[in-house]
């Protein structure tokens, strides 16, 4: 890997590791449909000059269902169950059950009818991943179950938005994209948002957990995402979706004082060797799963 790619992998696990960690500040003091508004809008806007400069939006017209769809799967519904989820569930938690996205991205491709042969080693790794899951939510059956469903959900939901954006988006600009669904999501939270509106001014810790979401955990990851994609490619990039929930559990538990147990250590590893084992593919049988996991 070149220096820059280095550079921009180390980068974007930070970006994607620590939106778990603001979450948590912000949804304390905010309801969650305002939160996921402010996030979106926030992230659109920030976008919103690269776009007005590209001036490109014929692709809308010819992909517009396509768009829709990634919009519904890849943004509005998992933050806001990602939200919701992490008012009852430690951060770090939320972001060791989002590493099982690849996994679920191959059992959801197997499932939609991709005639991709999965051997013993993906079907081992599927089997290992969802062990982690089952050992990870075992403690909270008495409590916040709920929460970890909606977060599986999540990762479900960002796992067809890789296979939208494999099938349907290849050619479509990534930045316009990115912020065209920004925007849809940013007006669908927008009538919620106006419902639950806070009271009172948030601290300044809870503004500051929205706008660096908006602006470095959203506009930003994604246009470094795009970039480590260019400079190294999408089959090594997507390595970062085993790296960046390692950044989420060290941020819950450094920070938020989180707990780390040998159960929820050996839960992520499971998580972890199974979401790799779920995706490996041999040199002579490159896999085109999870190049859009975002």
């Amino acid at each position: 890997m070149t220096r820059r790619g280095l550079l921009l992998f180390a980068l974007l696990s930070v970006l994607w590791g620590i939106p778990y960690l603001l979450i948590k500040l912000a949804v304390a003091e905010v309801s969650v449909p305002f939160l996921v508004f402010a996030r979106t809008a926030v992230g659109a806007m920030a976008l919103l000059p690269f776009v007005l400069v590209q001036r490109n939006f014929g692709w809308l017209k010819t992909h517009w269902l396509a768009v829709a769809a990634f919009c519904v799967v890849e943004m509005v519904l998992p933050w806001g169950l990602i939200t919701h989820g992490e008012v009852s569930i430690d951060s770090s938690t939320a972001g060791m059950l989002i590493a099982m996205t690849p996994a679920v991205t191959v059992a959801l491709s197997k499932l939609m009818g991709s005639d991709e042969r999965l051997g013993m080693r993906r079907w081992a790794g599927l089997f290992l991943g969802f062990a982690g899951v089952f050992v990870l939510a075992l403690p909270t059956l008495g409590g916040g179950f709920l929460a970890v469903i909606e977060i599986l959900m999540a990762a479900a939901c960002y796992a067809l938005g890789s296979i939208i954006a494999s099938r349907w988006l290849n050619d479509v600009p990534a930045t316009s994209l990115t912020a065209v669904c920004l925007a849809g999501a940013a007006l669908i939270y927008a009538g919620p948002a106006s419902l639950a509106w806070p009271a009172v001014m948030p601290s300044t810790t809870a503004v500051g957990a929205i706008v660096s979401l908006g602006v470095f955990c959203t506009a930003i990851a994604f246009a470094t995402y795009f970039l480590l994609v260019r400079e190294i490619g999408p089959e090594r990039a997507v390595v970062i979706t085993y790296v960046a929930p390692a950044v989420a559990v060290a941020a819950g538990v450094l920070v938020l004082s989180e707990p780390l147990s040998i159960g929820i250590l050996a839960a992520f590893a499971l998580i972890l060797c199974g979401s790799y084992l779920g995706t490996w593919s041999a040199p002579q049988e490159p896999s085109g799963l999870t190049k859009g996991v975002l």
